[in-house]
């Protein structure tokens, strides 16, 4: 074989093996972005439209469910079908309160039935061992 043709091969085995650890690099860093938190089927209890904004959550269904103050959450109202994104503030721990507060108290005024949802962003390996918390409290309290 000439000695251009092996050169030729050989530049583009090198191209075929630079190609496939790029796609392996950007394959390990790719993020997906999953359930980390949920707390399902709570009730409104309040609402404070003139306040800047977020969900008031009582403390120890924040804490249960692994939500943290100032967390992203995202609101789905079951009573209306209305889905919105804030932040989480901490409420009275043990007081099952549950408030919209800001613009969002017009989308889920207070009776409504909602699940407030927190995400993560973690490799794809790892999310595929991933298991969310989840509660279901009982009239806004742990059961």
């Amino acid at each position: 074989m000439p000695i251009d043709t092996l050169f030729a091969v050989r530049q583009t085995i090198n191209i075929i093996i630079k190609n496939k650890n790029v796609y392996l690099q950007k394959k390990q860093a790719m993020l997906v972005t999953v359930l980390k938190s949920k707390i399902h089927r709570v009730i409104v209890t309040e609402s404070n439209i003139d306040y800047i904004g977020s969900i008031t959550i009582d403390e120890a269904l924040m804490e249960a469910s692994g939500i943290i103050e100032n967390e992203k959450v995202d609101i789905y109202n079951i009573t209306n079908g209305e889905r919105l994104s804030t932040y989480a503030i901490k409420g009275e721990r043990g007081s099952g309160v549950i408030g919209l507060n800001g613009a969002a108290a017009l989308k889920v005024p207070v009776g409504s039935l909602i699940i407030i949802a927190a995400y993560g962003m973690m490799e794809q390996e790892e999310a595929l061992q991933w298991h969310p918390t989840v509660i279901f409290p009982e009239n806004n309290h742990l059961r």
